[in-house]
């Protein structure tokens, strides 16, 4: 027996059972500014959320949103520093959403 995962699957939290989405909704919430700026933890939570709608674990897709803001960040700081060229930095883009976003 397999059970699907999806933001309505519920959990305990720290603070007792709650559901994936409102997991989502209380991370968007809480004023991150002072630490990582908004559009990271937009990305981050929507790249979770994209996995968790595939199937993947609460955990999985934690490290899966982590692995993927990590790998976006080095190739657009390759493509300022002129490591890779504007179509090489497209495929990676490509290359990375197939690869995080594709349940295999």
């Amino acid at each position: 027996m397999t059970t699907k995962i999806t933001l309505d699957t519920c959990f305990n939290g720290a603070l007792g059972p709650v559901t994936l989405r409102d997991a989502v909704r209380r991370l968007r919430a809480k004023e991150l500014a002072c630490t990582v700026e908004p559009e990271l933890v937009a990305g981050k939570v929507n790249v979770f959320c994209d996995c968790v709608e595939h199937g993947f674990t609460p955990l999985r897709s934690e490290i899966m949103a982590a692995y993927y803001v990590a790998e976006r960040d080095a190739t657009i700081e390759a493509y300022d520093r002129g490591l890779i060229t504007e179509g090489e930095l497209r495929q990676k883009y490509l290359d990375l959403d197939r690869l995080v976003l594709t349940r295999a």
